[in-house]
C-alpha cells in the first residue's frame, strides 16, 4: 500500500535510533499520525541495515494516547529520575549479577577477633 506524502514531519535522532513523526492524510483527507522507529544495525562485514517499526495513531485515539503516554513517562521519571542509567550510556555500569558478591581478601588477612569459635560437633 502506497502511503501519501507527509503533511508535517519531525525527526528525533537518538543514537542508533531515529524516530519519525509524520502527519499523513487518509483517503477522506483527514489527518492521522505515524510514529516510526528506525534502528541501525551493523553487519560483521561493516555494511549496515535498518529495522523499522511503525505505529499509526488516529484522531479518535489522540486524547487517551496522550494521557497514557504522559502517565507512563511521568511514572518513569518519578520512580527513576531523568538520569540515564544503562550499560550503553555508562561505560563503568555493572549489572547486579556482574558485580562480585564479596571482594577477595587473599592478600590481606583479617584479624581473627571478629570470628566466632565454631565447634564442628554442633553441626
Amino acid at each position: 500500500m502506497m502511503e501519501k506524502e507527509e503533511i508535517f514531519s519531525k525527526v528525533l535522532r537518538a543514537g542508533r535510533r531515529t524516530y519519525f513523526f509524520d502527519v499523513r492524510a487518509t483517503k477522506a483527507d483527514d489527518y492521522y499520525l505515524t510514529i516510526t522507529e528506525s534502528k541501525k544495525f551493523t553487519n560483521d562485514d561493516g555494511s549496515y541495515h535498518y529495522k523499522k517499526h511503525k505505529i499509526y495513531i488516529y484522531k479518535e485515539d489522540f486524547t487517551e494516547f496522550k494521557e497514557i503516554l504522559a502517565e507512563m513517562t511521568d511514572f518513569i521519571i518519578r520512580e527513576k529520575g531523568d538520569e540515564v542509567i544503562s550499560e550503553r550510556h555508562q561505560k563503568d555500569f555493572k549489572k547486579d549479577y556482574e558485580k562480585p558478591a564479596v571482594e577477595s581478601t587473599i592478600d590481606t588477612p583479617k584479624s581473627t577477633e571478629s570470628f566466632t569459635d565454631i565447634d564442628f560437633d554442633d553441626i
